[in-house]
């Protein structure tokens, strides 16, 4: 056995003894179903901070982001922005949930949808999406983790014998602990993804001999605008180097090849509705709820997630991508003469998602038990999003189907016995799908954060606009998921056993987010507009002038809410929309080279260092500022304890 398979097992098992160990003690603190399932409301700030930060970006940030930067260059690195994007949906909704959970003692998503819009519908498709986000999102995760096992164990461990070790460990402590002990684990699972990258990208840095070897390196690539995947944009620059335009209005995916790069401004603002999905989907609603107070929201928004991470990403990440290229994983870039090294196999090319493990393998001689810390940090970094999806999910298939139809009367203990039969269910279903079907795991876990953002029109209603109806809620968000199945490559497969659709996947550089979200809004509106119901409204409006009580402006600071406005709109359409094909040349052209570079440095990757900071300083104002995800200044009552529970066990039972 090598040095290197000797550490990761030795790494691995100082982690899974401190995953155990929170598992027990969650397990001796979830007195209650509250406790089990968020943690009894008791969360505290940094806890949370760190917990949130890892959920929200997960094992696909370490493993597949620098694979798609390689593959696809600069004009994917903008999917970087998710670091601010994320967050932002964060802001727009986590303290206006948690202050009606409180009031209302939710425990899930369901049980605050259906008694806002007072129906059932809602509540079910809540528990749909939960489920279609959260099964495809794990077995991702869970397979990827066998995979990087099988390689950095030299194939001693089987791919599939990996994932479902790797998998046990998860299931045992997330439901035996429940949220709190998710959330303690998440702590260190953040700590480790966030170092984990940053190594990898001074591995890369190093490899190819440093910042100025590397911008030398891409300023020969960008005076060859046909070298590469996708060949020269229409403006005749590099792809790797420059957005493709606008949009092009191309039928989809498998229908006609986009020219230049798939990576539109239209299709990277429509990718980023996408990722904004993680925060509102279900289950950030229950971590919403599982806080003392809204205190963590705000750091958690700017500094864990815009700050941190979007530092980690837009400098370490873009080393991992960009270097690999010179260091032999492009053969093109090899024959032309612009490679620096020979260190990372071409394999790379054809299953970019490899490439990570690589640069772990370029320490094997050197630090080999840097290789088994590496490994844990990816393990963590994967298993982070997957154990919260898995609790909430747990907790949401408990209360919103066990509790509401078969038991209202259950126990605490009986719901805490259902949420880990819950847990398990979903692990097992994810695993299955990941052994016996990868293709639908493929497909169905590119549609998981897009079905996640379309629930953002029910949660502008409850937080936001009381005008919004059940009937316009519940059926554009059922609208919603439709489109965004038909326009992905889900849809296409079903189309295609009936003759094949008309267009093809992503029509127009759309993503199926977008796609969704239109649909979704459209319908809402129409019905809402055909369903007005002054008894209706009146339910409603018990919620909206309750926060209207505890979340409105100081006098002071509403005036600027027309600013708030215009500079976010001004950051998405310039940052992540059509505006950052400026990007492209405003530092100098891709071709100008080093001396051509207003800032020594491509100017696409400038012009995303700008925006990402002007991001963290709007997510500043609006966080903070603007007080969206401060604590409230009156404080929130509890009318309930928690919906339903009317277990009369005393705690400890």
């Amino acid at each position: 056995m090598s040095p290197k398979v000797v550490w990761l097992f030795v790494f691995v098992g100082l982690y899974w003894s401190y995953c155990i160990f929170w598992g027990i003690k969650g397990a001796r603190m979830a007195r209650t179903a509250s406790d089990y399932f968020i943690a009894g409301r008791r969360l505290s700030l940094w806890v949370f901070v760190l917990a949130a930060t890892a959920t929200s970006f997960s094992g696909w940030t370490f493993m597949g982001h620098p694979g798609l930067v390689y593959r696809d260059g600069f004009q994917y690195a903008y999917a970087s922005f998710y670091t601010i994007t994320i967050p932002f949906t964060g802001t727009m909704f986590l303290k206006r949930q948690w202050m009606i959970g409180k009031r209302f003692g939710y425990v899930t998503p369901g049980e605050m949808f259906a008694d806002y819009f007072q129906g059932e519908a809602i509540r079910f498709l809540t528990v749909i999406v939960a489920l279609l986000y959260s099964i495809p999102y794990l077995g991702v995760q869970l397979g990827a983790s066998g995979f990087l096992f099988n390689v950095l164990t030299d194939g001693l461990v089987g791919e599939q014998f990996g994932m479902w070790i790797l998998s046990l460990v998860v299931l045992v402590y997330v439901a035996s602990g429940g949220l709190r002990a998710v959330a303690y684990v998440d702590t260190a699972q953040c700590i480790l993804l966030a170092l984990g990258i940053v190594i990898v990208g001074i591995i890369a840095l190093n490899a190819v001999g440093g910042w100025g070897a590397l911008n030398d390196a891409m300023a020969a690539l960008g005076k060859q605008p046909t070298l590469g995947k996708w060949k020269a944009t229409p403006d005749g620059y590099n792809a790797y180097l420059a957005v493709p335009g606008v949009i092009q209005w191309t039928a989809g995916l498998g229908k006609e090849t986009p020219v230049g790069g798939l990576w539109t401004g239209i299709m990277i603002l429509t990718y980023m509705f996408a990722l904004m999905g993680i925060q509102s989907a279900p289950a950030f609603s229950m971590w919403s709820f599982a806080n003392t107070n809204p205190a963590p929201f705000a750091p958690q928004q700017v500094w864990g997630s815009a700050f941190m991470i979007g530092l980690i990403l837009f400098f370490f990440t873009a080393f991992q991508g960009m270097a690999a290229h010179f260091l032999g994983a492009h053969p093109a870039v090899t024959e032309a003469g612009l490679a620096v090294g020979n260190v990372i196999s071409d394999a790379v090319n054809k299953n970019p998602d490899s490439l990570v493990p690589y640069y772990f393998n370029l320490m094997a001689d050197a630090a080999p038990w840097l290789i088994g810390f590496l490994a844990v940090c990816a393990l963590a970094a994967m298993q982070s999003t997957g154990a919260a999806y898995m609790s909430t999910a747990g907790g949401i298939l408990t209360r919103d189907l066990y509790k509401r139809y078969l038991n209202p009367t259950a126990t605490h203990t009986t719901q805490k016995l259902f949420g880990r039969m819950g847990v398990a269910f979903i692990v097992i279903s994810a695993l299955l799908v990941a052994t016996f079907s990868k293709d639908a795991l493929v497909l169905l876990g590119g549609l998981a954060v897009a079905f996640g953002f379309q629930m953002w029109v029910p949660l502008v209603a409850i937080c936001y606009v009381p005008w919004i109806t059940r009937q316009g809620a519940t059926w554009g968000l059922a609208v919603g998921l439709i489109a965004v199945i038909m326009t992905d490559s889900f849809g296409q497969t079903i189309g295609s056993m009936f003759g094949g659709l008309p267009f093809g996947r992503w029509p127009w550089t759309i993503h199926s987010a977008g796609w969704g979200i239109l649909f979704n809004v459209i319908v809402c509106v129409v019905a809402s507009m055909m369903t007005q119901n002054e008894h209706q409204l009146a339910h409603r409006m018990k919620f909206h002038s309750f926060l209207r009580e505890h979340a409105t402006l100081p006098a002071n600071k509403k005036s600027l809410v027309p600013l708030a406005w215009g500079v976010t709109i001004a950051w998405f359409f310039f940052g992540i929309g059509p505006g950052c094909v400026i990007g492209n040349s405003i530092f100098g052209a891709p071709d100008a080279g080093r001396d051509g570079w207003t800032f020594g440095i491509p100017s696409i990757w400038a012009w995303q260092i700008l925006f990402w900071i002007l991001g963290v300083a709007m997510m500043w104002f609006l966080a903070y500022y603007m007080e969206m995800s401060t604590v409230p200044s009156k404080e929130v009552e509890a009318l309930i304890e928690d919906v339903g529970d009317t277990s009369l066990e005393k705690p400890g039972v």
